[in-house]
C-alpha cells in the first residue's frame, strides 16, 4: 500500500469547536499572555500559572469529539497506510479511529515525570506543581514555546519515506513543525487543506484545496478514489491498485 503522510494543526480541529491558537475573537490566546502561559521560561517563574491555563484546556475541551475530516483520514486506512503527525494536543485523531499518530507537542490526556520525561501518566484530575503520582512531581505533557520538540526527528524520517503529503489546517508559522514539508521525496504530490492557505513559494507543487478541513478532506477522498485504476489480472481477476 502506498504511504499518506498527514501533517494536522489546529485549523483541522476547528470544526470540532476547538478554536485555533490565533482565532480572531475565540482563539485560545485571546484572553492570556502566551509568554506568561505557554513558554519554557512561565514554567520556571510561574509553574502554578502554567499549570492552571493547561488544567483549564483540558476541561475546557475534554467533551469535544472528532469531525469529518478526522473520521476520514482514519478511513483512509483501508486502502494505504496512514500516518498522522500533529501539532495538535488534542487526541481527536485517535479518538476517530487512527491508529498511527505522532504528537508533535504533546497531549492533552497525559502528564509526564519531571525527572523523567519519558515516564507518562494519564491526565485525570487537575495538577499543580506539587502534585506528585507514585512518588514523582509531574508537568504537563505539552511542549511549550522554547523547548524541544523531542518527536521532530521521528517524523522527519516518516515524510521521507511518504508517497503522498497531506497538509490539513495548519499556518506554516511553527517551527520546527512548518519545515518538515521539505523531507517529502522529491516529485511525491503534496496536497494543502486550509480555508486561507499560507503563501508557500518553497513548495511551487503543492496542490491547494482551499476550503475547511472537512470539506477539504471530501474533496480529498474524492482524489485520491478517482486516481485508483483498475486493472485485470492473469486469472481475469480485478483488483485495485492506488496511484497517487
Amino acid at each position: 500500500m502506498k504511504k499518506i503522510v498527514f501533517l494536522t494543526g489546529a485549523g483541522i480541529s476547528k470544526e470540532s469547536d476547538i478554536p485555533t491558537f490565533r482565532d480572531a475573537g475565540d482563539g485560545l490566546w485571546e484572553n492570556c499572555n502566551v509568554q506568561e502561559v505557554a513558554t519554557h521560561s512561565a514554567i520556571v517563574k510561574n509553574p502554578g500559572l502554567v499549570y492552571k491555563f493547561i488544567n483549564e484546556l483540558k476541561n475546557k475541551y475534554k467533551d469535544c469529539v472528532p469531525n469529518e475530516a478526522h473520521k476520514i483520514i482514519a478511513e483512509l486506512e483501508k486502502n494505504y497506510e496512514v500516518v498522522v503527525i500533529t501539532q495538535n494536543i488534542d487526541t481527536l485523531h485517535e479518538q476517530a479511529g487512527s491508529s498511527n499518530v505522532l504528537h508533535l507537542h504533546g497531549n492533552l490526556t497525559k502528564v509526564r515525570a519531571t525527572d523523567n520525561e519519558d515516564l507518562l501518566f494519564d491526565y485525570v484530575e487537575d495538577i499543580s506543581p506539587e502534585t506528585r503520582i507514585e512518588g514523582h512531581l509531574v508537568r504537563p505533557h505539552i511542549v511549550l514555546f522554547g523547548e524541544p520538540v523531542p518527536n521532530i526527528i521521528k517524523a522527519s524520517e516518516i515524510l521521507k519515506e511518504a508517497d503522498i503529503c497531506v497538509v490539513v489546517g495548519t499556518s506554516f508559522n511553527v517551527y520546527p513543525a512548518a519545515n518538515l514539508v521539505m523531507y517529502v521525496p522529491y516529485g511525491n504530490p503534496i496536497y494543502y487543506i486550509d480555508p486561507n492557505p499560507a503563501y508557500t513559494p518553497y513548495y511551487p507543487d503543492i496542490k491547494v484545496i482551499k476550503e475547511v478541513a472537512t470539506t477539504g478532506m471530501k474533496e480529498l477522498f474524492k482524489i485520491l478514489k478517482n486516481d485508483q485504476v483498475a486493472y485485470i489480472d492473469e486469472n481475469n481477476s480485478e483488483q485495485e491498485v492506488e496511484i497517487s
